[in-house]
């Protein structure tokens, strides 16, 4: 059998990751470097990277498309990085272009929860459904949809920003709005709480492993961000009617700490019937999402619907 292998560019803010991966999810290889400031370095360390990798698949010419992962604010019709908070100095970079001339390979690129879900759809707990919302629940939240079938990106790709929904008329503040589902459901949301209860400032990992242990504190902040996951993803449910929705980060480390209280809520909130045709469940790929996500891109973009 003669698999398509693809390039998978994985851009975050503390770390890039540059994979080599087939079309039934292998990860053949893999380089991972630190950010850095210059666009200039990070565009040519891309290169160095991806093209050893392509060395390791035999030739060039046996990749069939290079994915971008990346964090928004993208133009994904444009292949442009718009200045995204976590990238000082992107601003405006036709990454695309830059990528796709420099080694003549077609070259997409998403927003990082699209592409999370496209690789849980292809690879992971979503594969075998037509219907999947991919939740990210890391420092910040956004949701990825897969609907009939194929990714939905909305009329300027910014479909799925569920974390700047207002739950509340107050919570702590992240990014945008006070009250958002953001607020109360992602690592910084879970630390923002746990100040106002405290007066103390630790991570979101840090407040899961006190719950672990029975802190009264950190136990009332997980309570909180429970409670609201479940009245989110109710809204979710009923607007969407998914068969699966998939929750990553924070969440699949931890489910045993979210899931009573969220099952409790969703079951209370959402339509019956919508509900019992809807399974909540962990990311599959775990510590590879990254990775895969950016390798879905290039699947998704070369080889269409065909799963």
């Amino acid at each position: 059998m003669d698999l398509h292998k693809y390039i998978g560019i994985d851009i975050g803010g503390t770390k890039t990751s540059v994979s080599l991966g087939d079309s039934t999810g292998n990860l053949l290889g893999k380089r991972k470097f630190p950010t850095v400031p210059s666009v200039e370095v990070m565009i040519e360390r891309i290169f160095e990277e991806a093209g050893a990798l392509m060395i390791q698949a035999s030739s060039e010419s046996s990749i069939q498309a290079i994915g971008i992962s990346c964090g928004g604010p993208l133009d994904t019709k444009r292949g442009i990085i718009q200045s995204p908070p976590n990238l000082p100095g992107w601003d405006d970079i036709p990454i695309v272009e830059i990528i796709s001339q420099h080694f003549s390979i077609p070259t997409y690129l998403e927003n990082d929860a699209n592409a999370c879900a496209l690789a849980e759809w292809y690879w992971g707990n979503g594969k075998g459904f037509d219907s999947v919302i991919f939740l990210t629940f890391g420092t910040g939240l956004g949701a990825g949809l897969i609907l009939n079938g194929s990714l939905y990106r909305g009329t300027d790709g910014l479909a799925g920003e569920v974390g700047h929904w207002r739950m509340a008329d107050t919570g702590p503040y992240c990014y945008y709005k006070h009250g958002s589902w953001e607020s109360f459901v992602s690592g910084a949301g879970i630390s923002g709480l746990y100040k106002i209860v405290t007066g103390n400032k630790l991570s979101a990992h840090e407040i899961c492993e006190l719950a672990k242990v029975g802190d009264a504190s950190a136990l009332r902040v997980i309570e909180q961000s429970a409670k609201m996951l479940g009245s989110g993803l109710a809204l979710l449910v009923d607007l969407l009617n998914p068969q699966r929705i998939i929750i990553g980060s924070i969440y699949s480390r931890d489910e045993e700490l979210f899931r009573p209280i969220m099952d409790q809520v969703l079951a209370e909130e959402a339509l019956s019937v919508s509900y019992a045709s809807c399974e909540v469940v962990p990311s599959l790929l775990g510590e590879q999402l990254g990775d895969m996500a950016a390798l879905g891109i290039a699947r998704d973009h070369s080889m269409g619907k065909t799963r």
